[in-house]
């Protein structure tokens, strides 16, 4: 099976968000928005970033080298908590306890924007390679990796570095912090689990291709994909491998677990439900493109992006379509639902707010975790 550069992929979302069509990325420029659309908010690039609520506002990274802070009542740009930085933010924002914003670029810095009254403006720290994975902040330590292939601990108030654990390749997966361990994957093919405080290896997991897509851990196992095609189970204690299961196609999707089931999509074009015990499917729900968007839980209901350049809505229960939303380009960016209304971006350039047909926000293991992005209380 062939594997990308770390790059590729984010480069070729460029090219084939363009030739995706119009859709409603030429409709809402008219201000002709079907019903369930709350507001769309438009940027001048792409949107791979997955949105970040709290406090009133949504938080999102563009290709166009901004990070976008939007009221979630109007969609009308916050002036607070704007950034901008040299290059494209294809990283998801993290909102910290203390009111910080922590965010990565492809201008290489991790960076962190308080605006609170007395805190100062930020901070930046370089890296020597893009930093396209979102950070986790845990206990006053922003946790991120670059594709530089390091994982960094930075102190979330001044920035400073406070260890660093050199992988094998480079890091796009966004890391999980749980029990004093930060979970992480590397293009090297390998899940890394590390010691919070000092960055010490506690133990890896090799799997049979690049690691993309972001751990999340639930119940003592950590969950991941790899570009295999594989989904993992692996014991948090020991590292050992409980079961895995195998899609159609590599995984750049990051999974979900609520209760006794995961969510995960595939390039195969499908969204998966696997029962968490023994790895067995419980549904596909098939799309017209590679689902590279990770999926969120609401309520009764699982929303997921596809590169077909639609959201889907889906039956948690039994795979079963809701309703779908066609944009104009592809959606890789993972929604966020906060209070009835979903939150996603598309490659049209455009960050939707959608009426969701319920109330409730995301939950879910990457709910509970706060990692790529997501529903901040």
């Amino acid at each position: 099976m062939d594997t990308p550069s770390r790059r590729s992929f984010l480069l070729a979302g460029g090219s084939f968000a363009i030739g995706v069509g119009a859709g409603l990325g030429i409709a809402h420029r008219d201000d002709v928005l079907p019903s369930r659309v709350v507001w769309a908010f438009e940027t001048t690039g792409r949107i791979v970033s997955s949105p970040t609520v709290g406090d009133g506002t949504v938080y999102v990274g563009s290709d166009d080298s901004t990070v976008h802070s939007v009221s979630t009542s109007d969609g009308t740009r916050r002036t607070t908590a704007r950034l901008h930085t040299k290059a494209g933010v294809f990283s998801s924002p993290a909102l910290g306890a203390d009111g910080g914003l922590y965010v990565g670029s492809t201008d290489t810095a991790i960076y962190g924007l308080f605006s609170s009254p007395g805190a100062r403006d930020e901070w930046r720290f370089e890296t020597t390679d893009w930093v396209t994975a979102s950070p986790a902040v845990a206990d006053g330590t922003v946790y991120v990796g670059s594709t530089d292939g390091t994982m960094y601990a930075l102190n979330a108030e001044t920035g400073a570095e406070q260890w660093r654990f050199e992988t094998g390749d480079g890091i796009v997966s966004s890391p999980a912090v749980v029990d004093g361990t930060v979970y992480v994957g590397s293009t090297d093919g390998t899940v890394y689990a590390l010691d919070a405080d000092s960055g010490t290896d506690r133990w890896q997991f090799d799997t049979e291709g690049r690691v993309y897509s972001s751990p999340t851990v639930a119940d003592g196992t950590v969950y991941v994909g790899s570009y295999d095609a594989n989904i993992y189970a692996i014991d948090t204690t020991d590292g050992v491998e409980q079961w895995q299961f195998e899609t159609g196609d590599s995984i750049w999707s990051s999974p979900t677990v609520l209760e006794e089931t995961l969510w995960i999509g595939s390039k195969d074009a499908a969204l998966y439900a696997v029962a968490t015990e023994d790895g067995s499917e419980q549904w596909r729900f098939p799309t017209g493109g590679e689902v590279n968007s990770s999926p969120t839980v609401a309520g009764e209901t699982v929303y997921v992006g596809s590169d077909d350049a639609n959201l889907y809505a889906v039956a948690a229960s039994d795979g079963s379509e809701r309703w779908t939303f066609e944009t104009g380009g592809a959606v890789q960016s993972s929604p966020t639902v906060a209070d009835g209304t979903v939150y996603v971006g598309s490659g049209d350039s455009t960050l939707y707010a959608l009426d969701a047909d319920e109330t409730g926000s995301s939950e879910g293991s990457r709910a509970e975790l706060r990692t790529l992005g997501y529903f901040a209380e």
